[in-house]
């Protein structure tokens, strides 16, 4: 079976800093650009969750067909984001704290803009590696 799955972080002005198609499925310029636009579209949702609970993983708060988008807010406001066909919501709540660790660790690097784009190739192979180990 296929696994569709669209990772995006969006920073607290709304402005995507990573992207990446992580999933197993075929992958389709027009269906990328479909992930992205659900992804997108699922924001307004997120914020007016992230005001109402103190928990950062947000679980799936939008659904698509049989695509899931479940979120991840951290503590400066930053959403992780992933669109998704699985259901082991452990294994997405370990995604997202293994990908807010690496995050964290890109943020403390000197040379690194908060609020840019991560163009690291090491932190593209260590999300896309997390991705094979829990999705």
């Amino acid at each position: 079976m296929a696994s569709t799955a669209c990772f995006v972080i969006v920073s607290k002005n709304d402005i995507p800093i990573y992207e990446a198609e992580v999933g197993t499925a075929p992958r389709k310029e027009e269906v990328a650009y479909q992930h992205q636009f659900i992804l997108h579209a699922a924001l307004d949702i997120v914020q007016d969750l992230a005001w109402t609970t103190s928990a950062m993983f947000l679980k799936s708060v939008d659904r698509f067909n049989d695509l899931v988008v479940s979120v991840y807010v951290t503590a400066g406001h930053t959403r992780l984001m992933l669109l998704h066909d699985s259901r082991n919501e452990d294994s997405i709540k370990s995604f997202f704290q293994e990908v807010h660790e690496l995050y964290i660790k890109t943020l403390l690097n000197p040379l690194y803009l908060p609020g840019s784009r991560i163009t690291s190739s090491y932190f593209d192979t260590k999300v896309r590696a997390l991705a094979r180990k829990y999705l």
